[in-house]
């Protein structure tokens, strides 16, 4: 077992930092939950990743998938059997909205739990998509599109994906050259080849569904003049019944550095075979619709760094008070010294309290996003009026969640290994393997410059700096409060020193737009 997780400091940040059964629970969406059983949903979260979805993490690292000629992925026993047991246990429901038939968890008890699984057995993670596929469609479905895809994307365990990556588009989704043509009626034909697609299939669920961006025969280019289709593994009948193989296959599973048992798949659709889909709520508004998609996926890959760094910490700390080696600092000058355990060497403490004060900062970081977000469905959802502060908020942090949690967690597992010696290059411990995984998440769903120019020129710059200004007026409060006493004096007096800095550093960044976007976009990502 390598798994392990830190409960108390998720409880610690969700009831005592952001108070959720004050500002969340009981209210709007959320009405008919509770503190206990919030607490109780977790703890089972936190249980079932620690016992059994971790099973499958080396096993899917060492035993390689599968495609078959038909196209198709086997994955490792592992990862099947941690598939059923996730979807045996009921865990799929917690943030599943209530008429869905779900418990309609908010999102800062979502990710939480999402933080013990990603944690436990990061590949298994991200095959659980098909839950929020469904969520997709039911929020911008039409009510055909529901009836016919939520159900068995929930009740039957279908699979599903998000398809944007073409191979010479890569990051610049508007270049994407697939097309879809409108051949009668709701069926659209889908005709293109994409690449990097997470978990484009594998075996276990009935069917698989794919997002997919395409451009209609006609459509603008660039980004607007993409348009969303549900493309389903097996084509899905009137009645819901399942119909013949779609022609959308696997062509390629690359062959990668880490989260090996994730399968990253080649898909090529409409060749030699139709691939048929259905365009999203019958609307042509692609690229809204996907951003809903991209979003999540974006704190899914920093909430992911987030929780292999925890893990990663408190697998060093534990080694650091079993390993015995060298003498006491203070008494190495007696040869006879005993040996003590290297959680006594100043180095090793050093390390450890960088992992750990990361670690912790980067929980925060994403519970405290995912509180914003518990607040925009509570005051009345995305594009509201009511919910405009904390929407532009949450738009605003999740580029530092995703950019920022997956540069400082891959620099802070070689402190990890660092801590293991020798030992932790090696795979009898698991720190090796988080770092190979955990790499992706500079990658996944955007690049870190790319997250830096989303977040300067997008989040910052576009509104004059009206939303960062709110938020370091928040900071500003509380760094002139006296909260935590004469005990936090000297942390209070740091985080204005901080405040200071970062102030400093937007009026020199403001200035360098006006002067030039390439140097405001060299210095944006340091």
């Amino acid at each position: 077992p390598h798994y392990k997780s830190n409960l108390r400091d998720t409880y610690f940040q969700l009831f005592e930092v952001f108070e959720i059964q004050k500002t969340t629970l009981g209210k709007g969406p959320y009405a008919s939950l509770d503190e206990a059983t919030v607490r109780e949903a977790l703890k089972a979260s936190e249980k079932l990743a620690t016992s059994e979805l971790q099973k499958g993490f080396a096993e899917s690292d060492r035993i390689p998938l599968e495609l078959d000629q038909q196209g198709n992925v086997k994955v490792p026993p592992g990862i099947r059997k941690g598939y059923d047991t996730f979807y045996d246990a009921g865990a799929h429901l917690l943030t599943v909205p209530e008429h869905m038939g779900g418990l309609g968890g908010p999102p800062s008890v979502g990710w939480a739990a999402f933080e013990f699984c990603a944690g436990a057995n990061a590949p298994l993670a991200f095959y659980l998509f098909g839950t929020f596929a469904a969520r997709t469609i039911d929020r911008h479905g039409t009510s055909e599109q529901k009836q016919r895809f939520v159900p068995p994307l929930i009740n039957d365990r279908w699979g599903g994906s998000m398809v944007l990556t073409e191979p010479d588009a890569g990051s610049d989704v508007g270049a994407g050259r697939t097309k879809a043509r409108h051949v009668g009626g709701e069926i659209w034909e889908i005709e293109g080849t994409k690449r990097f697609i997470t978990n484009g299939d594998f075996d276990g669920p009935p069917n698989l569904v794919h997002l997919v961006l395409a451009r209609p025969e006609g459509g603008a280019g660039g980004t607007k003049g993409l348009s969303l289709f549900i493309v389903p593994k097996f084509w899905v009948n009137d009645d819901g019944s399942l119909g013949e193989r779609n022609g959308v296959v696997v062509s390629k599973l690359e062959k990668k550095m880490g989260i090996k048992g994730s399968a990253t798949c080649e898909l090529v659709f409409g060749d030699g075979k139709p691939a048929r889909g259905l365009l999203v709520g019958n609307k042509p508004d692609g690229i809204r619709q996907m951003f809903h998609v991209i979003e999540q996926a974006r704190m899914a890959v920093g909430v992911k760094s987030m929780a292999t760094l925890s893990t990663a910490y408190l697998n060093a700390l534990a080694y650091t008070t079993e390993r015995v080696q060298g003498p006491d600092l203070l008494q190495a000058a007696d040869k006879s010294s005993p040996r003590v355990k290297i959680i006594k060497h100043p180095d090793v403490r050093r390390m450890l309290m960088s992992q750990k004060a990361h670690a912790e900062g980067m929980r925060a970081l994403c519970l405290y996003t995912a509180w914003l977000q518990d607040q925009v469905e509570i005051a009345g959802g995305h594009g509201s009026k009511e919910a405009d502060d904390f929407d532009k908020l949450n738009d605003m942090l999740l580029p530092l969640v995703k950019g920022y949690c997956s540069e400082k967690a891959f620099e802070q597992l070689a402190l990890s290994l660092q801590t293991f010696g020798g030992s932790g290059y090696c795979q009898d411990f698991p720190v090796e393997q988080y770092m190979r995984d955990q790499k992706i998440d500079t990658l996944y769903e955007g690049t870190t410059h790319i997250q830096a120019l989303d977040l300067f020129f997008r989040k910052i710059a576009k509104d004059g700096g009206a939303t960062l200004t709110r938020l370091l007026e928040q900071i500003e409060t509380l760094a002139k409060s006296d909260e935590g006493g004469e005990g936090l004096a000297e942390d209070r007096a740091a985080l204005q020193r901080a405040l200071s800095d970062v102030r400093g550093i937007f009026g020199a960044m403001m200035g360098k737009v006006g002067e030039s976007l390439y140097h405001a976009g060299l210095q944006g990502n340091r």
